[in-house]
């Protein structure tokens, strides 16, 4: 696994306080990160299907079934 340098500013007692307590820092931004990007991949896929459900409202269920049939059909 490759990484990068990731250079961040945090208030000094925070820092500190983290030192003291023997946190290990890096782990817990990485973990936030991580944290942070599987949110805003969920919300973005939110909205996509969102989105979608909003350019469907006008198809019938009948008109959706007869469309995955010619689908399967093509394969």
């Amino acid at each position: 696994m490759s990484t990068e340098v990731l250079s961040i500013r945090v208030k000094r007692e925070l820092k500190r306080e983290a030192e003291r307590l023997n946190l290990d820092i890096r782990s817990i931004v990485e973990n936030a990160l991580a944290i942070a990007i599987e949110k805003a991949r969920r919300e973005r896929l939110e909205k996509s299907i969102s989105m979608l459900l909003l350019d469907m409202e006008g198809v019938s269920e009948s008109e959706w079934i007869r469309a995955v049939r010619e689908c399967r059909k093509e394969r």
